[in-house]
């Protein structure tokens, strides 16, 4: 198969990474036959992404949990907050997924049917600070949430912390205190967080990274008490391998009993991918990956045997390219903030997105950093090309339309209507902070095309044969074959957690709606 990206080798064997985009915190549970997916969507939405497997290595995206972030200020895109490091449960025959809003606190969604809709989102413990939730509903009957705290917001981290809540996991019923302290010099565990826990032959287990997202680890606590104290060992390290930082995931197990675990690496503006690690026990302590050293801590592996499953998946890989089919963007695609009905619709034709020209922020001068009306997508292959086709007719003046990669920074090219008839082809840099982000042209040309079609086309390739790291070229054609390279370049970097990403807009500086632009497809292919 001629995918963007596909991990099965299709001998029996896998690469990691599994998945390469930026599901970033991943977690994943097993219920029959099928092992279902979520991640952080931070200011995304929809957001609490559902991909599905039957044999963890071959992975579709069908659905999201939530539309949009119930707190009416992310219509303007707050970045890198929102929606961190779920965690998803299937208990008495509901799945849950908690996470956490570091501003705002922890809340959960669940449902019946985790490919159909999901229930409206449910605080279940305001406050600033709480992250990473992880539910479990032992055997007596009491549920608990075990959690992290983010230092940005409550002053303090490297701690985990829990809580009592209701049998139904809508409410927390206790207060909530400390269970374990990384920062104690006699079990340290600096930046732990992202706890995940389970329970196995009379021990209760908390999988948590350490040691920061770039440069850490996984680590394993276990107690016969819920409650501590814990124990600490080191289950996973980088070793000798390139794979830098792997932790924060999943422990999965197959229907054959075969254990995995799923975590995460950061890979800069790719953003952190995904990868599938093979886990077995010694003396009730997980070792994971392979090549265990003298204290049973593993390393990630490279190439691995598929696990056995019953339902064979076809190879398959994550999307990039869309035709918009009936006037509707397929699940690819995540509005930089909350959206409303009245960014898109169909367009006069029976496929194609009509744009419409709007200035949600209310700002002045409209920005693509403060606009929730930008439509992006992940990276999903470390080299591509994408086209991207739209007719910019609908436009009034002063309006703009067009392609962004965005990341820290970001470059956008677009279509401008400058006077009655008159369109130019503009080029811009964002600069400065995320408090004062502005965009500077470096680049305009005029347009002459009667018919008023273009076609952007960004070339992420490497630098040179000796050099792989990426850089974006940028080119248009009104004709469909003559591309005229604008002559600069880009490389993007990721934004705190978030990878870089490619987006369309259609946006206007007025307050009121302007006029539109219909993007006719966005086709991707591999490079490399």
């Amino acid at each position: 198969m001629n995918g963007l990206w596909t991990p099965d080798n299709g001998d029996g064997t896998y690469t990691n990474p599994v998945i390469f985009a930026d599901y970033s915190d991943p977690e994943a549970i097993r219920v029959g036959d099928t092992y279902y997916l979520t991640a952080s969507s931070f200011n995304y939405t929809p957001g609490l992404p559902i991909l599905t497997s039957h044999d963890l290595v071959n992975w579709k995206l069908v659905n999201y949990a939530i539309d949009n972030i119930e707190e009416e200020k992310y219509y303007i895109p707050r970045n890198s907050e929102g929606v961190w490091a779920p965690a998803m449960r299937y208990h008495d025959g509901m799945f849950y997924i908690y996470y956490g809003m570091p501003d705002e606190g922890i809340y959960v969604v669940r449902t019946k049917d985790p490919l159909g809709k999901w229930e409206k989102p449910v605080c279940v413990l305001p406050g600033k600070g709480l992250i990473d939730p992880c539910p479990f509903w032992d055997e007596d009957g009491k549920a608990y949430i075990i959690h992290g705290y983010a230092k940005s917001r409550i002053g303090f981290k490297s701690i985990l912390g829990i809580f009592e809540m209701s049998p139904d996991g809508l409410m927390a019923i206790t207060e909530d205190h400390f269970i374990f302290d990384g920062n104690d010099p006699a079990h340290p565990a600096l930046t732990i967080e992202g706890p995940k826990v389970y329970k196995r032959n009379g021990y209760y287990y908390i999988f948590a990274p350490a040691g920061g997202v770039k440069e850490g680890w996984q680590v394993a606590l276990r107690s016969k008490n819920i409650y501590g104290p814990y124990e600490i060992k080191t289950v996973m390290h980088q070793g000798n391998t390139v794979i830098n930082g792997p932790h924060q995931g999943a422990w999965i197990d197959t229907e054959d009993g075969d254990d995995y675990f799923l975590h995460f690496q950061d890979r800069g503006l790719y953003g952190r991918i995904m990868h599938v690690q093979p886990m077995t026990w010694v003396n009730d302590w997980p070792v994971i990956g392979v090549n265990p050293d003298e204290d049973n801590c593993g390393e990630p592996v490279i190439v691995a045997k598929k696990p056995a499953t019953r339902i064979q998946d076809e190879i398959t890989s994550l999307d990039a390219s869309d035709d918009f089919i009936g006037g509707k963007y397929s699940l690819i695609w995540q509005w930089l903030g909350n959206h409303k009905d009245e960014y898109c619709s169909k367009t006069d034709k029976d496929n194609g997105l009509r744009l419409y020209a709007l200035n949600p922020s209310g700002d002045q001068i409209s920005t693509i950093w403060r606009s929730s009306n930008v439509l992006t997508q992940k990276l999903v292959c470390p080299y591509f090309e994408t086209d991207i086709k739209f007719n910019y007719k609908g436009l009034v003046k002063g309006d703009r339309a067009g392609c962004v990669m965005m990341g820290g920074q970001y470059a956008c090219i677009y279509v401008k209507k400058t006077g009655d008839k008159d369109y130019s082809i503009m080029y811009a840099q964002s600069e400065g902070g995320d408090l004062h982000k502005e965009e500077k042209v470096l680049f305009e040309g005029t347009l002459n095309s009667e018919a008023a079609e273009i076609c952007i086309r960004f070339n992420f390739d490497k630098k040179t044969s000796e050099d792989e790291s990426p850089v974006l070229h940028i080119s248009y054609s009104e004709d469909l074959s003559d591309f005229k390279d604008i002559g600069m370049t880009f490389v993007p970097s990721d934004h705190t957690w978030v990878g870089a990403k490619v987006g369309i807009f259609a946006l206007a500086d007025s307050t009121s709606q302007g006029g539109y632009a219909d993007f006719e497809y966005v086709r991707t292919k591999k490079l490399g």
